[in-house]
Formats: structure tokens, sequence, C-alpha cells
């Protein structure tokens, strides 16, 4: 696969073996992660990189750099698969990773024969995703299954659609960006006589 990687997570330890493992994906080039700034740079050059996050105590702690990265100005950062990696997750963390836009969770054992076709699936392929103030990524909204409508998942307001296709070769190409707007709430301020 000729795409980048960018390893989110120390270089020791979990974050070496995604070293590893990217290497032997033929993933190239493979760096640490450094900031948006840096990955907007990187997506220069490479149309397509893929952020693989190293497991950590709280998955919690890696809202702020995905939201950086779902967020960033730059197109092909934000709809860059981010790909959370884990010895087994429990299913708070499975939700944390949703609701912080990740595209998959992939549990261990980490063999390059497991989890090349899952990044795989990254890539061309017709993906939707969402936007709101909030939430920029897939559509997950039927994994959050706990009881809130769509409207609420959405934030209530006005979200976009978007149907997105990552190729390696070109990076990301928006197919359709549709824009929801709720509709206008009546005035219960007029007097009728």
């Amino acid at each position: 696969m000729n795409a980048a990687a960018l390893v989110v997570g120390p270089r020791e330890g979990q974050g070496a073996i995604l070293f590893e493992l990217a290497h032997a994906l033929g993933l190239m080039p493979v760096m640490q992660y450094r900031g948006v700034a840096e990955a907007e740079r990187l997506a220069e050059h490479s149309p397509l990189t893929f952020f693989l996050f190293a497991e950590v105590d709280d998955v919690r702690r890696l809202a702020e750099p995905a939201q950086a990265i779902r967020f960033s100005a730059g197109r092909r950062v934000r709809f860059s698969p981010l790909i959370y990696f884990t010895a087994g997750p429990s299913m708070e963390t499975l939700k944390a990773c949703i609701s912080m836009g990740f595209d998959d969770v992939i549990a261990g054992p980490l063999r390059p024969g497991q989890v090349g076709p899952r990044l795989q699936r990254q890539v061309e392929t017709e993906l939707v995703y969402y936007q709101t103030s909030t939430y920029f990524g897939p559509d997950r909204r039927s994994r959050l299954d706990d009881g809130e409508d769509d409207r609420e998942r959405r934030g209530g307001g006005q979200f976009r659609r978007l149907e997105i296709v990552r190729h390696i070769a070109t990076g990301v190409n928006v197919l359709r960006d549709i824009r929801h707007r709720p509709p206008p709430v009546a005035s219960h301020d007029m007097v009728l006589i």
C-alpha cells in the first residue's frame, strides 16, 4: 500500500510495534505524529496518510489529537483514516473512539496479514461522513445504540452529510456534500385576532 503513516503514541512499546507494522504493510513514509501542522506538510507530498493511534490507558486522552486532525483546515488530513490499536477494547473504549471520529478500532494481535485488509477497507470504498459543530467523522450512529435519536447525535442543528472515496494516488474525493438545516421554529409571539 503506497500511503504514509503517522504514529500517534510513544516511539517505544506499542508505538514501536505500530512503526514495524506500518513498514511491514508498505506504508511510506512512517513518522511520529508531532502535530497537525506537520501532518498538513506531509499531506502536500503524500495524498493519503493513515493515523495509527497506539493504545493508551484512557482513550479520552486522544480527544485532542483526534479533534485537531478531524477539524484540520487541510482536506487530506481531515479525511484521513484514524485507526486505534488495542489489545482488547471495552465497550466504553469503542464508544469513545466512535464519538471522536475514528474510522476503525483494531484489536491485537497486530499481524500484517490481519491488519492490511482492515486498512484496505479505508480506500477505494465509498464512505459516509457527518460534520456537526462538535463531530466530524464516519457515520457510526448505528453503533451508538444508547437511546438517543438521530437529531441528538448530530447536535440537533445543522449538519453536513459527505460521501467520500479515498484513493492512494489522489487522496480524498468528495462525491456529495449535502447540507441539512433544521426547519425554522414557529414563533409563538404572534397574536392572532
